[in-house]
């Protein structure tokens, strides 16, 4: 009988499941057995992406693995049984059940717990902190009676939480102690450029404020603050920090910090030998570790040492992060504030559209040490490692993160990966070397990102090491002289611009006879809606000949909301409306009692209609003159205008008319990805064109044209395309760009990252369609021109078809409405009422 040593962990967060992973894979043997104590009534879930509980209400979508892992490898987990008490000397602990668990080695596993400031009141109903998936529920409870909301704390986890009462309909507040929001990752310049996108989107925050206590009788329902000011509120969400959860080790006499955390050695062994601290309970020199990858590297540490005894310690680990808070790029890396002697400061600040970047050399300017980045976080990872690596500068620094290209954009494209050394680590969270990804490619025929992820964890932590990761993939394939063919799926073995190519030459016109001519199975997610938006673009038919293959919001011509509703959005060209066209919005609004709104695009959104009453609201807008706004379609939305010389003193061109024309041109064509564009009268640019796929900006001699930004989530500024030009060659050379866009670009992709991907940037893009150097202008032109022929207005084509208006029906047989809506009131509007968890 083999001799095996028992291992009990306590602590089933992300590090404790993490150890258990990594110590099965390495023993080969079988020598060890593991019991899992959990505090938790689950298994480990997914605390990096916690507030994506809000939007999926499923603690499935979070779990890290279910209970059955567990029992195929053997570890007997046991969840919602805290232990309260180790005993040393029997090397043995006992739960609150009573149950006792006798070990060989013990790892505490046991995390941190949410630090509560001790203010006065902080005990009322209405206060919690932001945790566990339980401390969500009970938030998601408390929003369906609040209205006005605060995060106590300007951190990472303070602003998702923030993010979260703003997506729970509350009004949020952030209330900071420090003069800046996330002091720790950023100088005052990132803070004010973060502060600034946040307070966009719609939070309030409040610097510099010390609470004094918070009032109420059993609930809460105001701050009340050091300065003499109040807040009124519903709700509270303390996010001020954590502090280790070292309760049980001190009890049981093990060495502790004096501000926390469980001391442990290079090998992470506590001051008792049989026992190992890991993850945000230890302190190693004087150091707590908040993040996940050093978490992960503690447990690699361990499960070795148990291997093999004293072969692996624990370093120092670099505190370097990226993240996406509310949908805002924030990075900080190496120095970030550059406190070395002598450093050097190059910074970019855009405050229109939202970036900081600041990058830090050494004094001998040679090297990067650090740097900060808000807003555009896409060179971080090649940042990163030349810092880690002291890569060499290239001669002009700044190009690091101005690209060069100018205006703070980057080229995008893999240069610079193959010159990392192979010990460069690339995924810190599982410890992926570039050696590691580029022998899975060469030794074991990887060639993809799924398959990097299979053979070697890369990728599977936070993910922000993918884009490097896939780019050493690519780099690795093209060295061994292998063609890199990317295909659309594995049931097609074409690109989308060889699919295009095919639809074209064969006229196919359906998705089934495309998959039986030149695919294989059944079909996917990812090929379905791909071809579906070739046909549309190639075709320009209804496209409710393709329902089956689109999503719901194609399929019924209208955005699903919250609640199972629909908006109703139709196309107001120019964002010019008679008063006769607002007055039928006004009575359809209120005869379908529908939430309006004024979109960010000039147009009118109708919320709250029910799948039955759409084609009754479209029958009735239609009638008054309007038509389908394709809202819901990656297509053309909208041309956004001034009033340009009609009425402005300061316009030169009259900017509606254009306007008009432009959006009744393309109107309705679909593309790779939704496009915007829009017209300003004079440079004083009040139409945002810049912001746009398509930009039109008036000047004393016509037009000058910008092509390929966006706004969003990642916004880029268009660049100057052409400029002076008359109305005809305006239209012409968007003509152009359109189809050559979507012949060539991948599904989903913006003409931002299009142009970006492009092989000789602008240049060639101006070569192909000034200089026709492909000789396919004349043709790019007919192409467009057919899908100008051929448009037609969706909804109309709903309405006056008995079939397909069947289809709208919220049941198959039965044409009753669904009575499990539910909505409130919000501003003598409704809104829908909160989802249930």
């Amino acid at each position: 009988m083999k001799n095996e040593t028992h291992i009990l962990v306590v602590g089933n967060g992300m590090v404790g499941y993490k150890f258990c992973e990594k110590l099965k894979k390495k023993d080969s043997s079988g020598n060890f057995t593991i019991t899992v104590l959990g505090e938790e009534p689950r298994p480990a879930y997914d605390r990096v992406h916690l507030s994506e509980y809000f939007s999926t209400r499923s603690a499935d979508h979070l779990t890290m693995a279910p209970k059955e892992w567990y029992a195929a490898n053997n570890i007997n987990l046991v969840l919602g049984n805290p232990v309260v008490s180790i005993d040393r000397e029997q090397k043995s602990v006992t739960t609150f059940s009573g149950a006792v668990y006798t070990y060989d080695k013990l790892i505490l596993a046991t995390g941190s717990a949410a630090f509560v400031p001790p203010i006065k009141g902080v005990e009322k109903d209405g206060i919690f902190v932001y945790r566990t998936i339980e401390d969500l529920e009970m938030m998601i409870k408390q929003a369906e009676k609040s209205k006005v909301g605060a995060v106590i704390g300007g951190g990472l986890l303070g602003l998702e939480a923030a993010k979260a009462l703003l997506d729970l309909g509350l009004k949020p507040h952030v209330i900071e102690f420090a003069p800046r929001l996330m002091p720790r990752q950023l100088d005052e310049a990132g803070s004010k450029i973060l502060q600034q996108k946040l307070e966009s989107l719609g939070l309030s925050i409040h610097l510099n404020k010390t609470t004094s206590y918070f009032d109420g009788d059993a609930a809460v329902t105001a701050m009340q603050f050091a300065d003499d000011t109040r807040l009124e509120l519903d709700m509270v969400v303390i996010s001020a920090g954590i502090k280790p959860r070292d309760e049980i080790a001190k009890k049981a006499g093990l060495t502790v910090g004096p501000r926390g955390g469980i001391e442990v050695n290079d090998a992470l062994q506590t001051s008792d030998p049989n026992i190992y601290a890991i993850g945000e309970c230890a302190l190693h020199w004087g150091m707590i570790y908040g993040l996940v990858a050093p978490g992960y590297e503690m447990a690699e540490v361990v499960a070795e040492n148990l291997i093999h005894e004293h072969s692996k310690a624990f370093r120092s680990f670099d505190m370097s992060t990226k993240l996406k808070l509310i949908g805002v790029d924030v990075a900080s890396f190496g120095d970030a504030f550059g406190t070395e002697e002598g450093s050097v400061t190059i910074t970019y600040e855009n405050k229109d559209k939202g970036i900081y970047k600041r990058l830090n050399l050494s004094a001998d300017k040679k090297r990067v040490i650090g740097g900060i980045l808000v807003g555009d976080a896409e060179s971080y990872n090649m940042l990163l490692q030349m810092v880690t690596n002291k890569m060499a500068l290239p001669p002009d620094p700044e190009d690091l993160i101005l690209g060069s290209r100018g205006e703070g954009r980057s080229e995008g494209g893999n240069a610079g990966v193959m010159s990392l050394p192979d010990e460069a680590l690339i995924c810190s969270c599982e410890g992926v070397t570039k050696g590691m990804i580029c022998c899975a490619v060469t030794d074991q025929h990887v060639t993809d990102l799924p398959g990097m992820k299979k053979c070697t964890k890369a990728g599977t932590g936070c993910g922000g090491c993918v884009p490097m990761v896939n780019d050493l993939i690519s780099e690795t394939l093209k060295s061994q002289g292998k063609v890199i063919k990317k295909v659309l799926c594995e049931h097609f073995d074409y690109s989308r611009q060889e699919l295009l190519d095919l639809i074209k030459i064969n006229e196919y016109k359906s998705y089934d006879v495309i998959l039986n001519e030149a695919g294989k199975g059944d079909g996917c997610e990812i090929c379905k809606p791909a071809i579906g938006s070739i046909l549309a673009s190639v075709w320009n038919e209804v496209i409710l000949k393709q329902a089956t293959i689109q999503d719901s919001n194609d399929r019924f011509l209208a955005n699903l909301q919250k609640g199972g509703t629909y908006s109703v959005v139709p196309r107001v060209a120019g964002g010019e409306i008679t008063a006769d066209k607002l007055i039928v919005l006004g009575e359809v609004a209120k005869k379908y009692d529908l939430y309006c709104k004024i979109t960010g695009g000039q147009r009118i959104d109708l919320f709250g209609a029910p799948v039955h009453q759409l084609p009754d609201i479209w029958e009735e807008l239609i009638h008054a003159g309007f038509e389908s706004g394709h809202a819901y379609g990656k297509s053309l939305r909208t041309v956004k205008s001034c009033v340009g010389s009609t009425w402005c003193r300061f316009g030169v061109q009259d900017a509606v008319s254009y306007a008009i024309r432009i959006e009744d041109r393309y109107k309705g064509i679909r593309s790779p990805h939704k496009v915007k564009m829009a017209v300003s009268g004079c440079v004083r640019e009040c139409a945002e064109a810049q912001s746009k796929d398509f930009g039109i900006i008036a000047t004393d001699k016509g037009w000058n044209l910008y092509v390929c930004g966006n706004g969003g989530a990642k916004p880029q500024h268009a660049l100057l395309f052409a400029s002076d030009l008359d109305d005809e060659t305006c239209i012409r050379y968007i003509d152009r760009i359109m189809i050559f866009y979507i012949r060539t670009a991948e599904p989903l992709m913006r003409t931002a990252t299009w142009l970006n991907k492009l092989e000789g940037g602008m240049d060639y893009l101006r070569d192909v369609i000034i200089n026709d150097s492909l000789g396919m202008c004349s043709q790019f032109e007919k192409e467009l021109q057919l899908l100008v022929d051929t448009y037609h207005c969706e909804w109309k084509e709903v309405v006056e078809n008995p079939e397909l208006r069947k289809r709208f029906n919220t049941f198959i047989n039965s044409e009753e409405a669904d009575e499990t809506m539910a909505f409130v009131e919000m501003r003598t509007q409704k809104k829908p009422a909160n989802w249930k968890a």
